[in-house]
């Protein structure tokens, strides 16, 4: 599915026209050569201006889904880096951290659950070097794991259901600050004026994903370093407060067990609602060093992550963290509380930048045929009024914020293992045209549209992981008789994989060990996979039974 604007090109531009003598005209010789080749040129340079111009940083960027070719490939594994660092420097960290103290967990038990449950962040690496590979984004690679029709429910629903969610997340907190902040330097907004705060703070957090990947990319560094400084701050007074006595009250040995599997199920919902690493890497070159790809973008994820929540983590020993936006005043100046409160604003938007951008491709995965940047609106509108209803009618927004994360990890984790066992067996050989090619009968087509072992590793996993799911307003068949035990982020993934593993083993075309793409699988000298072999083995990957 291609999102770039067709222009059709004129007799100036057209060599042929510019070759052919029109009627009346008077020709000398060797004239109508140079005249043909000046028009080639001046084709090809326009040709060269558009597709500079499909990415480009203060312009809408009009590819979408559909497949970059390598002329329009640019840019260092590292910059990714600084993308993810700009949309994870975030206030939710801080308040996840909170969460796990609120539990009733002593500080070294919640540090721990923070490291280990943020280790998701190396499954979200490993899926960013999916696109440089083919040069579409997640939602068309999906196409490979689920089929055509499959993926619009199991890839594009789902990621727009996932995407609209943290957006609702984002917008809430933002509102929930600038409204604080307004109040904080004196202002009194007459009453409905809230809802203007809101929407004024969802238009922020869309215009950058609506002007696309380069904009991102243009801005992400100088977010990142602005939220950075605002949160190193931070650290100070927090650290300088602690209390390193606290102790909390001590819980029963299940009830115990039960908080901490719960916990680790709150913070690694963050790292696995980001299956969209390749929506980022995509304008990467293809022989880009896929090591660095999958380095890059799991630190700028990892590090803020476990960085702020450490930081939630201790000011949970001397706050009330149940709002730390109004009890954080307790242990900063009084001048830090507006810069605290601006912090919020900024990070839950430059959050959204991403999410907004991926949730737009992920709506055009649907089979609407509508511009990117339209999609971003439209799903944007969508959350916002969700948002609204959560803030302003709903009875508590930490209550369903708390439930949701919790809940979200029983579909984020199994689709994530199922991205990336995919990848693995695939030995991340994608064919990006033939994944955008949607027409019955095109290599992802399958049977009917569907690849089942996606679809069935991804309903048993999810089904038996909400089973399981122990939250505020839902506790599984299984959790209880297990006494509370929240397992569904560990079981969840692993069944997944495991699962979908066994049957694209044992379903056509993989059934066959020759059509699998390690059985051409010829290697040159210096360790790298001979191109020629990969494409045969590419073909047999996506040969599809009669």
């Amino acid at each position: 599915m291609s999102n770039t604007t067709t222009a059709t090109p004129d007799a100036a531009a057209t060599p042929d026209a510019a070759a052919t003598p029109q009627p009346g005209a008077i020709t000398q010789p060797g004239a109508i050569a140079p005249a043909a080749a000046a028009a080639a040129a001046s084709a090809t340079a326009t040709a060269a201006t558009a597709a500079a111009d499909a990415d480009r940083a203060g312009r809408i960027e009009t590819h979408g889904a559909d497949f970059i070719p390598e002329d329009e490939r640019r840019g260092r594994p590292r910059e990714l880096f600084w993308v993810w660092m700009s949309a994870n420097v975030i206030y939710l960290y801080f308040v996840v951290g909170g969460v796990l103290m609120l539990l009733g967990l002593p500080v070294w038990e919640a540090l721990l659950i923070t490291v280990l449950g943020n280790l998701w962040w190396a499954a979200v690496g490993l899926l960013a070097i999916s696109g440089p590979v083919s040069g579409t984004p997640s939602v068309a690679i999906m196409r490979a794991m689920f089929g055509i029709r499959g993926s619009r429910v199991f890839g594009a629903g789902l990621g727009v259901a996932i995407g609209i969610f943290y957006e609702i997340i984002n917008i809430a907190f933002a509102t929930l600050a600038a409204l604080a902040l307004v109040a904080q330097i004196g202002i009194v907004l007459p009453a409905g004026a809230e809802w203007g705060v809101l929407v004024v703070v969802a238009a922020l957090s869309f215009v950058i994903g609506i002007y696309g990947h380069a904009t991102i990319l243009k801005l992400a560094p100088y977010f990142s370093a602005a939220l950075a400084v605002v949160f190193i701050v931070l650290a100070v007074f927090v650290f300088g407060a602690a209390d390193l006595s606290y102790a909390p009250a001590p819980l029963e040995p299940g009830e115990h067990w039960a908080m901490l599997l719960l916990g680790f199920a709150i913070v690694a919902s963050s790292p696995l609602s980001w299956g969209t690493g390749a929506d980022y890497a995509r304008y990467l070159p293809t022989d880009v060093s896929k090591r660095r790809v999958a380095l890059w973008t799991a630190l700028g994820g990892f590090i803020p992550a476990i960085f702020i929540g450490t930081l939630g983590v201790v000011a949970g020993t001397a706050i009330d963290m149940t709002d730390p936006q109004l009890t954080i005043a307790e242990i900063v100046p009084a001048w830090f509380t507006p810069v605290f409160l601006a912090m919020i604003v900024l990070s839950s938007i430059t959050n959204n930048v991403l999410v907004a951008y991926s949730t737009g491709l992920y709506a055009q995965g649907l089979g609407f045929r509508m511009p990117r940047a339209l999609t971003v609106v439209v799903t944007g509108a969508a959350a916002t009024a969700a948002a609204a209803w959560l803030l302003f009618i709903a009875p508590s927004f930490l209550d369903a914020l708390n439930s949701s994360l919790e809940l979200a990890v029983t579909v984020l984790g199994p689709l994530v293992a199922v991205y990336a066992v995919d990848i693995l067996l695939r030995r991340n050989r994608y064919d990006g045209r033939a994944l955008t090619d949607e027409r019955q009968g095109s290599p992802f087509w399958y049977r009917g549209g569907v690849f089942w072992p996606g679809v069935i590793a991804m309903v048993g996993a999810t089904t038996t992981a909400v089973l399981m799911a122990n939250t505020t307003l839902y506790v599984g068949p299984i959790s209880e008789a297990l006494g509370g035990a929240d397992l569904s982020a560990i079981v969840g993934p692993l069944l997944a994989g495991g699962l979908y593993a066994v049957l694209w083993l044992t379903t056509p075309p993989y059934r066959d060990p020759a059509a699998r793409p390690a059985a051409s699988d010829a290697r040159t000298a210096d360790g790298t996979a001979d191109r020629t072999a990969d494409r045969t083995a590419e073909a047999r990957t996506q040969e599809v039974p009669a």
